[in-house]
């Protein structure tokens, strides 16, 4: 049956509920190319010669389509099958959390999957369909985990997170002229979940120098997937070899991985007690512990904040001056003895409007892929596409929630106060940096991040914190191997 024989059934059925006019059926455009040839030439492209949003940009335009088909990398020889079908558009991007539609088995990090290796011999969580039992256990103990932690967030941001920060910034400027953030965000932050998650902070029980540990393991599932590591001090064509050609040996990060389990195990103990009610055992238990903290919330946590302080550093008109007012305002009515609380949090409504906008512009996970569990009709803004089963989707976020059929003129702005007021508050759902909608909150039976709403709390935190001691703040922006580099030059206290 044809593409257009099979939407119009399917859209008529739907029509009969709601009233929506029927797209053209168009086949999807685009080529795999010449096997082999062709998946190294894209990898090229997309690495050195055009860059990742011209890579995407170029063939959009050239198929007048934002969904297509391209290889994605690595590619040869890292990867069985770099095909794709690209969904770049604020319509056809949700398809990929329709998990009666699409399995996330393996795909975590695309078309390739690093080896076990680097994580005990298990696939964890991020790697399992929620159709599989050890899915719902793990996620269950992830969820039953922050709730039991729940209450002790704010005073550890606060004592772990901001005040340490703070003072870093305020000597090192004072010292130098200037402060890096970066350096400083990845030894408090790996300190701050510790203490968050277990009452621990691993530069206080003899684990010092983890998170050096953690950003190498990270490193060796990334890099096949990260261009321009290298080229600082190597030509292009070598850094391609090196990094995505054949895995890097995974030896190297073994030594360092087994001071972070051992950290995870003896922090992490009561945590594992948990798990184990739940039915996981203890190692495997804590291997996904070590991942969630590890890869998701700290990988996290060095992408989005530096992410908040660039986008608030350069934002237009009197944006520092409206939030520290809102925020002193808010802790002054709801606060408790000057410091931070949930109700004050909720009051803030320009602060939380910051977090939601990058979080849409910069979202801290830029890809997500998905295996179509069975045929079905696609639809973009403008066609609908035949999908057959098997076939692997592919979304580029950043083009999807920068959509101006969505989001306006101002799509690729950042707009202060989006998300402000019952308005705002409709976009939200087209706000998808946790794998899912903001409007929806995580379950076992979907593959939207656990730790969703903790990542929004320490979003709101740092911003709130921020505010709370200072009027206002330059910096230096450059780029990083992931995200942004940031350097303090000034920091301007808040006035009595």
């Amino acid at each position: 049956m044809s593409i257009s024989k099979v939407y119009r059934s399917v859209a008529n059925a739907e029509q009969a509920e709601q009233s929506t006019p029927l797209l053209p059926a168009r086949e999807i455009p685009g080529s795999y190319g010449i096997p082999f040839i062709s998946p190294i030439k894209d990898r090229l492209d997309y690495f050195y010669f055009k860059g990742q949003d011209e890579f995407f940009r170029s063939k959009i335009k050239l198929y007048s389509s934002t969904v297509f088909r391209t290889n994605m990398p690595p590619g040869p020889f890292m990867a069985r099958d770099p095909r794709v079908i690209a969904v770049l558009d604020a319509k056809s991007f949700p398809i990929l959390f329709d998990t009666s539609k699409v399995e996330k088995k393996n795909v975590f990090t695309g078309t390739y999957m690093p080896t076990t290796r680097l994580t005990g011999g298990y696939r964890v969580c991020s790697y399992l369909d929620p159709s599989e039992p050890t899915h719902t256990k793990v996620k269950q103990f992830l969820f039953n985990l922050l709730a039991s932690r729940k209450d002790v967030f704010l005073p550890a941001f606060h004592t772990t997170y901001a005040a340490t920060l703070f003072s870093s910034l305020e000597s090192q400027i004072a010292s130098n002229g200037h402060a890096d953030f970066n350096s400083l965000n990845n030894e408090i932050s790996f300190d701050f979940l510790g203490e968050a998650y277990f009452g621990a902070r691993p530069s206080k029980v003899g684990s010092s120098g983890l998170p050096t540990k953690a950003a190498i393991w990270l490193v060796l599932q990334l890099a096949p997937i990260a261009g321009n590591v290298l080229t600082k001090y190597l030509p292009w064509f070598l850094e391609d070899l090196l990094l995505h050609t054949f895995a890097l040996p995974s030896i190297i990060a073994k030594p360092g991985y087994r001071k972070i389990y051992d950290y995870f195990k003896s922090a992490g103990a009561p945590a594992l007690d948990m798990a184990e009610k739940l039915g996981l055992s203890r190692e495997e238990a804590c291997h996904n512990l070590l991942f969630a903290t590890c890869f998701n919330t700290y990988g996290g946590l060095r992408v989005l904040f530096p992410g908040l302080v660039k986008r608030l550093a350069q934002a237009e008109g009197d944006l520092h001056a409206r939030l520290a007012a809102e925020v002193r305002e808010a802790v002054a009515q709801l606060g408790e003895n000057g410091r931070l609380t949930l109700a004050a949090l909720e009051k803030m409504e320009l602060t939380n409007s910051v977090v939601y906008e990058v979080l849409r512009i910069d979202p801290p996970v830029q890809f997500q892929y998905a295996h179509a569990k069975k045929d079905f009709v696609l639809e973009s803004h403008d066609a609908a596409f035949q999908v057959h089963k098997g076939e692997m989707l592919f979304g580029y976020q950043p083009f999807a929630t920068r959509d101006p059929r969505i989001f306006g003129a101002t799509a690729e702005k950042f707009v202060p106060d989006r998300f402000v007021g019952s308005e705002g508050a409709k976009l939200l759902k087209y706000v998808w940096w946790s794998n899912g909608p903001e409007t929806e909150s995580p379950t076992v039976n979907d593959k939207q991040c656990a730790g969703k709403n903790f990542v929004i709390l320490v979003a709101r935190l740092f911003i709130a914190e921020l505010f709370l001691s200072y009027d206002s703040f330059t910096v230096d922006v450059s780029q990083s191997l992931i995200g942004s580099q940031i350097t303090f030059t000034s920091l301007t206290k808040a006035r009595a």
